[in-house]
Parts: C-alpha cells; sequence; structure tokens
C-alpha cells in the first residue's frame, strides 16, 4: 500500500516539475529506487 502510495505521489511531483531532460528515466529510475527503500524500512518499523 505505502509503495503505491508514495510511488505515485512521485510520479506527480517529477512530472510536474517541468524537468527537460531527454530520458525521464534518468528521473524516474533513483525515485522508484528511493520509494522502495522507503517503503521496506516503513514496512518493518509497523510491522515489528
Amino acid at each position: 500500500m505505502f509503495y503505491g502510495v508514495i510511488s505515485y505521489g512521485g510520479l506527480v511531483l517529477i512530472n510536474n516539475s517541468e524537468l527537460n531532460l531527454p530520458n525521464m528515466w534518468i528521473a524516474y529510475l533513483p525515485m522508484f529506487i528511493g520509494v522502495y527503500v522507503l517503503t521496506q524500512w516503513l514496512d518493518q518499523k509497523i510491522g515489528s
């Protein structure tokens, strides 16, 4: 659940930031990796 909400928010932020990159995956890939790490950490904190 956290992953979907946070990744959607990240996509909205990147798409509204007016970045003009030749390939948007330059911005998307680090965002998705960061979101994955953050959500794994949140799941561990809430799960324990």
